[in-house]
């Protein structure tokens, strides 16, 4: 098996198209089906479904590869992206930061 979509249930269609959209950069798949959008995340899609947001206290986290993470980190910040600080653990390099329903995002390199 090979995971296929990440939804979201989000009442903030607007501004959460955008954040993965515009500010992340991500391709939007063409749908017709009213409260519904995908983007393409390279390999699987995250999608957008309407409904009430309900992110828990450790709901998934989406991890995006960035080959160098402290200049994408600059690109998505200067877009609007809410990003913590750049880390270096041991074998990878991580920021954290969360869309604008609170969903945990990470850039990393691996």
């Amino acid at each position: 098996m090979k995971m296929a979509r990440v939804i979201l249930f989000t009442g903030q269609m607007d501004a959460m198209s955008r954040f993965y959209g515009e500010v992340l950069g991500l391709a939007k798949i063409a749908s017709d089906e009213k409260g519904w959008q995908e983007f393409d995340a390279g390999g699987a899609r995250i999608a957008l479904h309407s409904g009430p947001s309900s992110p828990g206290r450790k709901g998934p986290k989406i991890v995006f590869r960035a080959k160098d993470v402290a200049a994408q980190r600059a690109t998505l910040v200067a877009r609007g992206a809410s990003l913590g600080k750049v880390r270096q653990g041991e074998k990878f390099c991580m920021c954290d930061g969360k869309d604008p329903d609170g969903n945990p995002i990470q850039l990393s390199d691996c």
